[in-house]
C-alpha cells in the first residue's frame, strides 16, 4: 500500500474510534487508540465475525451489521482493511470516477475510499440502518458530504438507487447473496447485469470479494457468465476466454498487497488469534455492456498471479496474459541487468518479456531475455494501440428471385 494511501487511512482511524465510542455512549479513552479492555472486547467480536464469514459461513447473508457488537468489530477492524483494499483496486481504474454508488456499503469503507480517490458525489446504499447511521456520523466527523440510501438486494422487487454513475462498487457483498451453492451463480450474474445498466459509458463496476478459495472461484465463475454474455473485463484479466484458473479445483486467483498495518488492526488481529500481514482480495472491474475489452500492451505480456515459486537455482511464477495462464521460469545463471527485475516481482505486477522458450506448462526465459515492468501491482495497465479496422467485407450477391410454387 502506497504511503499516500496509508496516510489517508491513518486520518480515518481516530474518527472510527471516536464514532464507535459515541455509538456506545462512552466518549472517554485515548484519542486514536483503544484501551486494553476495548481491544479485548472488540477482538472477541472480530473473531466471531471472522469465523462466521470464513469457516462454516453461517453469518454470510445474515444481518450481522444490525448487531451493535459485531458492527463495532467491523468498524474497527474490517473497515480499515476494506478501505485499504479498495484504495489499491481503485488505482487500476482507467479514469477517476466523480459520481459513485457503493452498494452493500455497510458503514462505508469503500465509499470513503472512493471519496479519497477523487470522487465528488458518493452514495452509500445498504439494508442496515445502523451501518448507514455510522457512515453518516463518519462523514460528519470528516466534514464530508455523503448521501445514503436503503437497499436490500434480497428484498422482492428491490429497486436500485436512481441515477447513472461513473463507478459502482460492491465490496465483499456478492459472495453473501443467494446461498452457498452453484445455484447462486446465475442470480449473482443477473444482479451484476442489472447493476451495470446504472453505469455510465466509460465507467466501471468494481466487485471486490474475500480471497478465500471458495469465494474467489465463485467470483471467477460469475466472471465467466458475464464474459459469455458479452461484457468486457477492465481488470485484472487480460485473457478474454473462460478463466483458466478454474481448470483445476485447487487453483484460484487473488490479489495480495503489502501494507503497513495500522496499530489498531494489528492489536485486534493478535487478540482474535490470527495473522494479517498483507492485504488479500479477489476483484473484478467490469465494463458496461457494449464496451470492448481494453487492448493489452504489445508484446508478450503477463500479470503475475502467484507468489514467488523459487526453487534451486531458478525463479518461477505463474503469469496470466492474453494467451492464458502459464508458468514463467528463469535459471539463476541467466540473470543479468536486463532481466534482474524478474527476480523481484510481486503478485499483481504486469510485465513484458522477450526471448521465451516453450517449456513444460509455460515458458522459460533464456539468457537473452529482457523483462520490462508494464504496471506495478495496484496501477492501471496502459492500453495497447487499438486494432486496425478490418477490411469491409465484399457486398453479398443479390438474392436469387423467389421460386414460384409448382402448380399441381
Amino acid at each position: 500500500m502506497s504511503n499516500a494511501y496509508s496516510k489517508d487511512l491513518e486520518r480515518w482511524l481516530p474518527r472510527l474510534i471516536a464514532v464507535w465510542r459515541a455509538s456506545r455512549g462512552k466518549g472517554d479513552g485515548p484519542e486514536g487508540r483503544l484501551t486494553p479492555q476495548e481491544v479485548k472486547e472488540v477482538g472477541a467480536g472480530v473473531k466471531q465475525l471472522s469465523l462466521g464469514l470464513t469457516r462454516e459461513r453461517q453469518l454470510a447473508g445474515a444481518r450481522y451489521m444490525d448487531d451493535p457488537r459485531l458492527l463495532g468489530a467491523y468498524l474497527l477492524f474490517y473497515w480499515p482493511v476494506s478501505y485499504a483494499q479498495a484504495r489499491q483496486v481503485l488505482g487500476e481504474l482507467p479514469n477517476r470516477p466523480r459520481h459513485v454508488l457503493d452498494l452493500g456499503s455497510g458503514p462505508g469503507p469503500v465509499a470513503f475510499a472512493a471519496m479519497d480517490a477523487g470522487a465528488s458525489e458518493v452514495t452509500a446504499a445498504d439494508r442496515s440502518k445502523p451501518a448507514l447511521a455510522l457512515a453518516l456520523k463518519l462523514a460528519t466527523e470528516a466534514g464530508e458530504a455523503l448521501a445514503t440510501r436503503e437497499w436490500d438486494p434480497l428484498k422482492k422487487n428491490a429497486q436500485l438507487p436512481d441515477g447513472q454513475f461513473d463507478l459502482i462498487t460492491m465490496g465483499h457483498v456478492v459472495n453473501e447473496l443467494y446461498g452457498a451453492t452453484d445455484e447462486a451463480l446465475k442470480p449473482r450474474a443477473a444482479l451484476l447485469e442489472a447493476v451495470l445498466t446504472k453505469v455510465k459509458k466509460g465507467g466501471s463496476l468494481l466487485v471486490m470479494e474475500p480471497a478465500l478459495r471458495e469465494t474467489s472461484r465463485n467470483l471467477l465463475k460469475v466472471r465467466d457468465l458475464l464474459v459469455e454474455r458479452g461484457y468486457g473485463i477492465r481488470a485484472p484479466c487480460m485473457y478474454r476466454g473462460a478463466c483458466p484458473a478454474l481448470v483445476k479445483e485447487t487453483d484460484w486467483c487473488h490479489a495480495e498487497r503489502a501494507w503497513p498495518m495500522p496499530r489498531v488492526v494489528e492489536e485486534l488481529a493478535r487478540t482474535a488469534g490470527f495473522h494479517k500481514e498483507s492485504l488479500k482480495m479477489s476483484y473484478l472491474v467490469v465494463a458496461p455492456k457494449g464496451e470492448a475489452w481494453p487492448e493489452p500492451p504489445p508484446g508478450k505480456v503477463f500479470r503475475i498471479v502467484s507468489e514467488s515459486l523459487e526453487g534451486k537455482g531458478r525463479q518461477r511464477y505463474i503469469g496470466c496474459g492474453p494467451e492464458g495462464r502459464v508458468g514463467l521460469a528463469m535459471q539463476e545463471r541467466h540473470r543479468a541487468e536486463k532481466n534482474e527485475r524478474f527476480f523481484h516481482l510481486q503478485r499483481g505486477d504486469v510485465i513484458e518479456v522477450t526471448d521465451l522458450e516453450t517449456k513444460g506448462d509455460g515458458f522459460a526465459l533464456g539468457e537473452t531475455a529482457e523483462v520490462r515492468m508494464v504496471a506495478q501491482a495496484g496501477r492501471g495497465v496502459p492500453p495497447g494501440p487499438p486494432k486496425a479496422p478490418e477490411a469491409p467485407a465484399q457486398a453479398p450477391a443479390a438474392p436469387a428471385a423467389p421460386v414460384p410454387p409448382v402448380k399441381p
